[in-house]
């Protein structure tokens, strides 16, 4: 298993061409081919998962590679201009697996270590692959547009709907009902200051609480009985989703008047959410990525994701997201946008430097 003949940019140019926002299965071919082609058995799991491995087949060390092949709609063709690649999925997130495909051909691990390469299908919808994977990895490298800097925390994301339930009136006799969309000021206040006196994150922030959408009533002449709030929860360590579904809940009681019932659920999901996750920032993982990053031209910045990622699913265990591209520039959105685009350069960058990354810790 070598690296030979294997170019992350030209293996970017056959990808981005590929739609993978509807579904993934032209994609996949195009990854299992491409390891196959450089002599790495590849296998593809019930849930999507493309999988690959070298090494020890009872390691002391377990290091995944992990990303995704699934991208946001619309598709954005492929363009290709001088030093930049244009299209949907170039930097989310088909340039970071150009690069950890890299890094994987040209790792050699020792004895006592075993590398997975771990890709994913459904990273951007209900990440249903990556609940399925079942990898007792010891390290974990995450690829995402990062611009080639070391990221060790990402805030969680929940959802859920606040449901105010009054009593059906008359408007020309309000007093005659329980009005439920009333009853959202004090709602409204309790998410305002659900937050007060908690702990930032020393590496996050602070945790926050978004209402997003509201919907109530059904009769423009009648007391509403009902109203549904929905809010927006992006968490830091330790909140966990359960944890986060009942302080609020035990708030939204407190605040609302005794003759209105509300109740908050979180939103169903076949998947966990993404909760938050956090590495510490001196272990072995982080520093030996962001020293291979500088050597590389990269910044090796050491820093927070500032989207939800997959990664959450792998702590624990050390983890970091790490790849080329932007999610932003000074210009605006890059990933999830229609300018979606990735510096050539950066590419070489990422895999040059999860090359020598990998080489050291699988050593």
């Amino acid at each position: 298993m070598s690296a030979e003949g294997f170019d992350p940019v030209e293996f970017l140019e056959q990808a981005v061409p590929v739609a993978s926002n509807d579904g993934v299965e032209e994609m996949r071919d195009l990854l299992v081919e491409t390891l196959e082609d450089h002599g790495v058995e590849a296998t593809v799991d019930d849930a999507g998962n493309t999988l690959a491995s070298k090494g020890a087949s009872d390691p002391k060390r377990h290091l995944v590679l992990n990303t995704h092949i699934d991208t946001v709609s619309p598709h954005v063709p492929y363009e290709r201009e001088s030093g930049v690649i244009h299209g949907r999925g170039s930097c989310d997130a088909k340039g970071p697996l150009a690069a950890l495909l890299a890094a994987f051909f040209a790792a050699d691990p020792g004895r006592s270590t075993r590398i997975t390469l771990a890709v994913t299908p459904d990273e951007e919808v209900l990440s249903t692959g990556a609940a399925a994977l079942d990898l007792d990895g010891d390290l974990y490298i995450v690829g995402e547009p990062t611009n080639l800097d070391v990221c060790t925390a990402a805030k969680g994301r929940f959802e859920g709907t606040v449901t105010l339930r009054g009593v059906a009136a008359h408007a020309a006799e309000p007093d005659s009902g329980v009005n439920a969309i009333d009853a959202l000021a004090p709602v409204l206040d309790a998410i305002r200051s659900f937050d007060d006196g908690r702990d930032e994150h020393p590496d996050l922030g602070g945790a926050t609480l978004t209402p997003t959408m509201v919907d109530g009533g059904a009769n423009t002449n009648q007391v509403p009985a009902e109203c549904r709030l929905v809010v927006d929860r992006r968490s830091v360590p330790p909140e966990t989703a359960g944890g986060f579904r009942s302080a609020l809940e035990s708030a939204l009681e407190a605040s609302v008047p005794e003759d209105v019932e509300v109740d908050f659920e979180l939103t169903e999901r076949p998947t966990p959410f993404l909760e938050a996750f956090a590495t510490d920032p001196d272990h072995e993982l982080v520093t030996t990525v962001a020293d291979a990053s500088r050597n590389a031209g990269g910044h090796g910045e050491i820093r927070p994701f500032t989207a939800a990622t997959e990664a959450s699913y792998f702590s624990p265990a050390p983890v970091v997201v790490f790849g080329p591209g932007v999610l932003a520039d000074e210009d605006g959105a890059v990933a999830h946008a229609e300018r979606e685009y990735v510096e050539t350069a950066a590419v070489r960058k990422a895999a040059t430097a999860l090359t020598d990354a990998v080489t050291t810790l699988a050593h």
